[in-house]
């Protein structure tokens, strides 16, 4: 989590200074938000015109405007270009294109939808008051389908610009500031995610000196915070992103916001919180002082309730749909090496309940006998607590094909009708595994296990047990139903191209 502060202006020669970096941003932003424009008129011309072709044809001319009512072809075309230009007026009131939400996070799809469907309620609001007939049907198409299309549509372009962010374009360009050992954490995380659209071209640390590097990366230290104006002179930057303030002077934030150029420039300041979404997060002034308040995580009845009913069903339609599949693993499990089809393992779940999980067996049968020998054979293997050996010798060969497409975990779709799991949630650990466990990482038996979750969707078995713990938490503490949905959707896709981390 970010906070951007507004900065106030400085002398004329710093403003001539700015206004050269600050172009190259200032001409993206323009040309990606023109370019979204574009392409929304065109998804509503085409859902639109589209929907009023198909719901009324070209026939019927002779239908006109009747006395208090709208209907009939040719008043249909001047309705239909309304509620385009409408359509098109609300994406912008809600800045559904600002370069604050595009490229990462759900912010921008979420504000599509919200603003469409409150046209919608406007329009239908409308129609009743002035007893204006306005064909359902009609109406009925064109929000769900031009809903989903400038879904797909951005998704399109997102995935578009995360490409040109992987290689610094169409990205503010940021530099760090505060201690050593911040700068180095938030670099990192910067560096794993380029689709939010921070490029770091420096770091200024207490005591820096010019031509060192951040430790693990190639970022340059420009050098200490004293002289942060003559490296964002060097270094072009458009962004200042403090993350820490252990090492600053009490009044050194504010002295930075005031020299930074007012719309130009910007600075972020990143808090000591980390995994903890927005919902929860409240800024509230106080003398003065905006106080960041952040809210215990609360898991009520209602939602319990509502991620059961979808765990149910989604599995259960999904046991009935993929059922010829798991016959025919289940048969080529058993002709091709001796020993059960299914392979039971107890594991911790809810509240630290042990439980036994189903998997497809994809190891031979002493697997567990000779686990001991591998780990003292192969100690770099997986991390600090998780065993995983890229070419474990007691996989069998159609076990490696299922592991890799993870289809050895279709079992536990039983698991999920059955309620010791769920669809989404932290991987479910082994006993041994559990009593290496710190205190703060029992916070992951909060909520059900999961089939997948953000570990596996992140990077599965190339996750440091940091990062693994990292994400499970961060899922414990911010779980909400589309995030669960956007999992869902992440986890088919990388099990359609699982890459280099599944094994």
């Amino acid at each position: 989590m970010a906070i951007t502060v507004t900065s106030k202006s400085t002398g004329s020669d710093e403003k001539a200074t700015g206004a050269r970096h600050d172009e190259p941003v200032k001409r993206w932003r323009r040309t990606y938000a023109r370019r979204l424009w574009i392409s929304d008129l065109l998804v509503l011309i085409w859902v639109v015109y589209g929907t009023q072709l198909a719901w009324f044809g070209l026939g019927a001319a002779d239908l006109a405007i009747q006395a208090g009512r709208v209907a009939g072809e040719v008043s249909y075309w001047g309705f239909s270009t309304a509620l385009i230009l409408l359509w098109m007026l609300t994406l912008s009131l809600a800045d559904t294109r600002d370069h604050r939400v595009i490229g990462a996070g759900s912010a921008e799809y979420a504000r599509i939808a919200r603003s469409s469907v409150t046209l919608f309620g406007v329009i239908a609001i409308v129609a009743f008051l002035t007893q204006t007939e306005v064909a359902r049907g009609f109406l009925l198409i064109s929000l769900p389908l031009g809903i989903l299309i400038l879904l797909f549509e951005r998704w399109l372009w997102r995935q578009w610009l995360i490409a040109q962010r992987r290689s610094g374009a169409f990205s503010a360009r940021v530099l760090l500031v505060g201690s050593r050992r911040s700068v180095i954490d938030i670099a990192n995380e910067l560096l794993r995610t380029p689709s939010a659209g921070y490029y770091v071209v420096g770091a200024c640390v207490p005591g820096g000196a010019v031509a060192d590097t951040i430790e693990g990366t190639d970022i340059p230290i420009i050098g200490s915070i004293s002289a942060l104006g003559d490296a964002m002179a060097a270094t072009s930057a458009d962004t200042v992103v403090i993350t820490s303030t252990d090492e600053l002077p009490a009044d050194k934030v504010k002295e930075i916001s005031w020299g930074l150029e007012a719309g130009r420039q910007h600075l972020v300041i990143a808090p000591g919180i980390a995994d903890i979404a927005g919902p929860r997060i409240s800024s509230r002034p106080v003398a003065g002082l905006p106080l960041l308040h952040v809210e215990t995580p609360r898991f009520s009845g209602g939602q319990r309730v509502l991620k059961r009913v979808m765990d149910v069903g989604a599995a259960s339609i999904g046991v009935a749909v993929i059922s010829p599949l798991l016959a025919f693993l289940a048969i080529s499990i058993r002709l091709s090496s001796p020993g059960p089809v299914l392979f039971r393992q107890t594991r911790v779940g809810h509240g630290g309940r042990e439980f036994t999980m189903l998997k497809f067996r994809s190891m031979v049968t002493d697997a567990e006998d000779r686990l001991a020998a591998l780990m003292e054979q192969d100690r770099d293997a997986g991390n600090a607590v998780l065993f995983k050996m890229k070419h474990d010798p007691r996989v069998t060969p159609i076990g490696r094909i299922m592991r890799r497409l993870s289809l050895d975990e279709l079992p536990q779709l039983f698991n999920v009708i059955g309620g010791s799991m769920s669809l989404v949630g932290p991987r479910p650990p082994l006993p041994r595994e559990v009593e290496l466990y710190a205190d703060h990482v029992h916070r992951r038996f909060l909520v059900k296990p999961g089939i997948t979750g953000l570990w596996q969707v992140s990077g599965r078995s190339s996750l440091s047990w940091e990062e693994s713990v990292r994400l499970d938490l961060s899922y414990v503490e911010n779980w909400t139903l589309v995030g669960d949905f956007v999992i869902l959707v992440k986890t088919a896709r990388a099990a359609l191209a699982p890459g280099d981390t599944a094994f």
